[in-house]
């Protein structure tokens, strides 16, 4: 009796210990349970309060968008490709997107977009279809504008791209993968970036981290009040290796608002553009450490500047680079006013600031005597480039040809000339006598070269200077010897396909 009488506390013990195991579990996700509850119900009562900054953002966001969209237009084209030698050729579509410039119908997107179209259709915001024809184009800076009825559109609200600053928020608009009228957000990644496109001539690139793909080239981007401060251009997908038709890997690239006001505003006034000229050569610091120079200010920049900026390598003759004081070894920090990160942003910034313009110098220059550096300022009064200066011996085995004179055509020049306008490049004076005049007299249009479009005598030089370009990297210029098809249109009509012959000297 007494061992029973032992074990029965025991087992009144381990019973009630055993009620507590299995029941303080259960309390536990009872009181949890009640306590997420409780959270639950607070946190929607905050998120669906007044004072939700995302409702904010949201709000803000719907606002861009509605003030925005009216002004994109999706951008589609079609053509011919021709095969080079024989004319031959093959039907091609494609598309982009594009904006409203102003209220006359001008509308801008990229060179690329509407590149050898011969039919250019535009799509509105509310579905419907206009037809558009190219003003002008400027291949170089991959701009165009285009033009169609000036009725019941929305013109962009322009911003300013120079007060844009890593990390401020950006919308890209535009028709990626043909989705069309899409919007997506990003913030800017980093400010005048050149790696773009080989094929564009002029970088000093937006970058930003918002989704660009293929369809989004030539649409708007835009900043947090709605105003246009660049255009989609491009895709990198690797330093040096962007393509058209890549998929977006975090970095869009987009031309700033300074250029395309620069670039768009002589299109539409003139068919062309006035590019300034400053007449040096630059490199990166970088690029001039990796060499061995011999020049005594070249090395002593390459062994003492450190930092970012463009050294200049060189400095033509009779420049206006030259008669600011500019040497040899100066160190360019800053162009009128704007930052040197990269030496391409040097001629970028250059050719998007009109001729005759005085611009400000921030250089670092080294002086060998005192072993010592300073940082000064010059003023320069740019130049104008000439558009034949950048395509090696090309402009003048034209005029060997007997082609002395080309300008691009205006209405007012072929009125003088008593021809008949088209876009193109105007035959002003041939060499007489020579085997070229039976088939360009003077008064003829070249509208092709190399098989490909041409409205301005800038853009002829620069299809024939890429042509020459790729031809020297695929070593195919044994030989010495070119021949560079060109069509021409004739005073009388006649359209004429003849061979130039390239031969440097």
């Amino acid at each position: 009796m007494r061992g029973i009488t032992t074990v029965g506390p025991a087992l009144v013990v381990l019973t009630a210990a055993a009620a507590a195991l299995f029941a303080a579990p259960a309390a536990v996700r009872q009181f949890v349970s009640g306590q997420t509850s409780v959270d639950v119900t607070l946190a929607s009562k905050r998120l669906e309060s007044e004072t939700n900054i995302l409702e904010s953002i949201n709000s803000v966001q719907r606002d861009i968008a509605r003030v925005v969209e009216p002004s994109v237009v999706h951008v589609s084209t079609t053509g011919m490709v021709r095969r080079r030698g024989n004319g031959m050729g093959q039907p091609f579509v494609q598309s982009g997107s594009g904006w409203i410039w102003d209220d006359k119908g001008h509308i801008v997107t990229n060179a690329h977009v509407v590149d050898g179209a011969e039919r250019i259709e535009v799509q509105l915001h509310d579905g419907e279809l206009r037809d558009a024809e190219l003003v002008g184009r400027d291949i170089r800076t991959d701009i165009a504008v285009l033009k169609i009825e000036p009725t019941a559109i929305h013109p962009a609200h322009r911003g300013n791209s120079d007060e844009l600053q890593q990390g401020d928020l950006v919308y890209a608009f535009g028709s990626p993968f043909d989705f069309r009228f899409s919007m997506s957000s990003g913030i800017v990644s980093g400010l005048g970036r050149t790696a773009g496109p080989e094929e564009i001539d002029y970088q000093n690139f937006i970058q930003v981290d918002a989704a660009i793909n293929p369809g989004n080239s030539g649409g708007p981007l835009t900043d947090i009040r709605g105003r246009v401060v660049g255009m989609n251009t491009a895709i990198a997908t690797g330093r040096g290796n962007t393509v058209g038709q890549g998929q977006f890997a975090g970095i869009g690239l987009a031309i700033p608002m300074s250029m395309i006001d620069y670039v768009v505003t002589q299109l539409i006034e003139t068919g062309e553009v006035r590019k300034g000229f400053l007449g040096v050569r630059v490199e990166a610091p970088d690029m001039l450490r990796s060499l061995q120079v011999g020049e005594p200010t070249l090395r002593f920049v390459a062994e003492n500047f450190k930092g970012e900026g463009a050294v200049v390598t060189l400095v033509d003759p009779k420049s206006p680079a030259l008669k600011s004081g500019l040497r040899v070894g100066d160190v360019l920090l800053a162009v009128g006013g704007r930052k040197i990160t990269s030496s391409e942003q040097v001629p970028a910034i250059i050719s998007s600031t009109r001729p005759g313009t005085d611009v400000t110098l921030d250089i670092w220059r080294a002086n060998l005597a005192s072993g010592a550096a300073e940082t000064t300022s010059l003023i320069v009064t740019l130049g104008e480039l000439d558009p034949s200066s950048r395509s090696g011996p090309f402009p003048a085995a034209m005029e060997r040809v007997g082609l002395e004179k080309i300008t691009t055509a205006t209405e007012q020049r072929c009125r003088e000339l008593d021809v008949p306008f088209r876009r193109g490049v105007l035959v002003e004076t041939v060499t007489a006598g020579s085997e070229v005049e039976k088939y360009v007299p003077a008064g003829s249009i070249i509208v092709e070269v190399l098989e490909q479009p041409v409205g301005s005598v800038d853009e002829f030089f620069a299809r024939v200077d890429r042509y020459l370009t790729s031809l020297r990297n695929g070593r195919m210029m044994t030989a010495g010897f070119l021949q560079v098809p060109i069509t021409v249109i004739t005073p009388t009509g006649d359209v004429q396909r003849v061979f130039l012959p390239l031969t440097p000297r």
